[in-house]
């Protein structure tokens, strides 16, 4: 099976605006269990026969799936004119007609009436270059515009961020390449050595006014000596809240290492402080350019 690499996935696809991901590389979200567990969890506790559901960017419309054999109404969004024909047959022989598909663009539409929950999964680590805010953003003001308070239920829910310096083997056969790497949370990683806990950086509910930048400044104590050369950047969506009991639906993306413009040399105890700034859906190296670390 062909391999997305970070250079795959940080690229412009040939043909293609940077934030449309063409048909090929939805096959991997397909295979992505955990993610596939998470949504359909979360689909299943905010969604109920008669709710009314729109699902803006909707890829393959596995979304539009959840939530339409749990009886709902649902209208999906799609841009990309190969995709949403994808979807369209997918969903027609899935789920029948319970599926109304759109081919348009998600920051501009606007469905007919008023809507229970919004589904948008339009997702990357460190909300780089998708434009899940942007989406919602939009579609919150045209929304309030034309039909009042108050406002759906959103999935995801919430969105916490958080970053951590990192010692980082870049070196492949004797070959050394500082590039972003991508990582599996839950795996172990033996070329990153943490060189302090993570800290979050960011914290917002989707219902709540959206940020217009992700932007760090974060002191850290390290934990033992090294060099710093990297951060990992970790984001984890919460999709769905629960109250009884108290908890959340999560969805912890793949780890973002980001290699710095400059190694940093570190002792134990040192106070190492990590900044940056760029705005969501930019593309990576708008953080990797904006990246400082100092040692106080």
């Amino acid at each position: 099976m062909e391999r997305v690499t970070a250079a795959d996935l940080d690229a412009p696809h040939r043909g293609y605006p940077a934030d449309v991901i063409p048909l090929q590389y939805h096959a991997h979200m397909l295979l992505d269990e955990p993610r596939m567990e998470a949504f359909a969890r979360a689909v299943d506790l905010t969604v109920g026969p008669g709710t009314r559901v729109l699902d803006l960017g909707a890829g393959t419309g596995v979304l539009s799936y959840f939530a339409a054999r749990r009886g709902a109404h649902v209208t999906a969004v799609e841009r990309e004119p190969g995709v949403a024909e994808t979807a369209r047959a997918a969903l027609r022989e899935a789920v029948g007609d319970r599926v109304t598909l759109v081919h348009a663009d998600a920051r501009e539409f606007l469905p007919d009436g008023p809507v229970d929950v919004v589904l948008c999964e339009m997702l990357h680590v460190g909300l780089l270059r998708e434009r899940q805010i942007e989406v919602v953003a939009a579609f919150k003001h045209r929304y309030l515009a034309r039909f009042g308070g108050p406002l759906p239920r959103f999935v995801p829910e919430a969105c916490v961020q958080a970053v951590a310096p990192v010692a980082q083997d870049f070196s492949y056969r004797g070959y050394h390449v500082p590039a972003p790497v991508f990582q599996e949370p839950f795996a172990a990683q033996p070329r990153t050595t943490p060189l302090a806990p993570p800290a979050v950086f960011q914290r917002f509910f989707y219902s709540d006014p959206l940020p217009r930048r992700c932007e760090a400044s974060v002191a850290f104590t390290v934990e033992g000596a090294g060099v710093c050369n990297a951060v990992r950047l970790s984001t984890k969506n919460l999709l769905a809240l629960t109250y009884d009991p108290p908890g959340s639906v999560d969805w912890l993306m793949n780890h973002l290492v980001v290699p710095l413009p400059a190694p940093v040399p570190v002792a134990a105890g040192r106070r190492l402080t990590v900044a940056f700034g760029y705005c969501p859906g930019d593309e990576i190296p708008a953080l990797r350019d904006s990246l400082r670390v100092t040692l106080s």
